[in-house]
């Protein structure tokens, strides 16, 4: 089997209702725009399919198509994704590819794989799991009391855990992180994203909050380009850290962050942001070298067939917006994630998918990206 076309599909993805924050200093939700849908086809009929759902997306996939990737991808064997994966990184030498793009080629070769099996993707990844539960993870909210309203909103819908993602201010931050310790009780695992927005000593300040208030994680608070600061921190506070989400470098940077002694508590796997299936798979199997966690990024459906293949994975990550927030399509009254039947990966329900994509889209879910 050879490959015969590569193809550029852009598709039209609206914004995100309602709309919402992140910390000060970051932009929101995303306002409608073009997302990008790679399609690779073969001599033998079969197909493989991968969405950046990133608004801007096609026209730079569509400039990397004419310029470099088809010209890379048309004549090769398709289940040679090892070798292509190989080839990715070497392109990415000299063309400097977009962090959330270097992993879509793999990842459509593993869609292609899984169709050509009639499997789905988690299953020719390894499958280790059928169901895994989803904790929700809140946008920014304006007040203390807010955020217990979303908390308590989010237990009764069946969410079993909660991530917080805050304003950005280390001293507030704190407050609300023992405000809602105190609110949902002991029993209640409880998570904080700082978005990269402190620095060591403010990192450090929230990070001894979260240690007292037995937060099970504490993620990215600094930006992923200093190992020697998340190791100083990680020396400062006894809340585990979660790091190496959105670093370039897929599980080669990973290895120096847990090498350092700085992923306490493990680091961050998922398709978009370390280099499709397989890099997150590597991602995985180091952390697990170390008997450390590789847990899932971000509500996509490619990371719920991770979610099923990596045994190092705690959670799905769920987005909860809004008020009042409701569950993600797929996710049952329980908090559980069930691992998708169809074979290959599938592309997002909800989206105005030109003919030729129709026959991969996601017949178990209803909704579009949220992010």
């Amino acid at each position: 089997m050879r490959i015969t076309e590569v193809e550029c599909h852009p598709v039209r993805v609206p914004g995100v209702s309602p709309p919402f924050v992140w910390r000060d200093g970051l932009l929101g939700s995303p306002s409608e725009g073009e997302a990008a849908v790679l399609r690779i086809r073969t001599d033998e009929g079969v197909q493989g399919v991968a969405m950046s759902p990133r608004r801007g997306s096609g026209v730079i996939l569509a400039d990397l198509l004419d310029r470099v990737l088809r010209k890379e991808l048309v004549g090769q064997d398709p289940l040679q994704r090892e070798w292509l994966w190989h080839r990715m990184w070497e392109l990415d030498r000299t063309e400097e590819l977009p962090l959330y793009l270097l992993g879509l080629v793999d990842t459509a070769l593993w869609d292609l794989a899984g169709r050509l099996a009639d499997r789905p993707t988690w299953q020719m990844l390894g499958g280790y799991r059928t169901s895994i539960p989803a904790y929700a993870s809140t946008v920014t909210y304006s007040s203390i009391e807010e955020y217990l309203d979303i908390a308590d909103q989010a237990l009764e819908l069946g969410y079993p855990a909660i991530k917080l993602h805050a304003w950005g201010d280390a001293r507030r931050d704190a407050r609300l992180s023992v405000a809602l310790r105190e609110h949902v009780g002991d029993d209640i695992p409880l998570m904080f994203d700082g978005s990269a927005g402190f620095d060591l000593p403010d990192a450090i300040h929230l990070g001894r909050a979260l240690s007292d208030a037995d937060y099970l994680w504490y993620e990215e608070p600094m930006r992923e380009f200093s190992v020697t600061a998340y190791k100083r921190l990680a020396d400062a506070v006894a809340v585990p850290l979660l790091v190496a989400e959105t670093s370039d470098g897929a599980h080669m940077n990973s290895a120096d962050f847990i090498q350092a002694g700085a992923a306490t508590f493990g680091v961050r796997a998922s398709t978009q942001l370390r280099g499709g299936f397989t890099g997150a798979m590597r991602t995985a199997h180091l952390a697990d070298a170390y008997r450390l966690r590789a847990e899932v990024h971000g509500p996509e459906i490619p990371n719920r067939h991770l979610c099923m293949a990596i045994s190092n994975t705690t959670y799905y990550e769920s987005l909860v917006m809004g008020n009042p927030i409701s569950r993600e399509s797929g996710i049952d009254a329980h908090g559980l994630v069930h691992a998708p039947t169809g074979p290959g990966v599938a592309l997002p329900a909800g989206l105005d998918y030109p003919p030729a994509l129709q026959a991969f889209v996601d017949k178990e879910t209803v909704t579009p990206p949220r992010a």
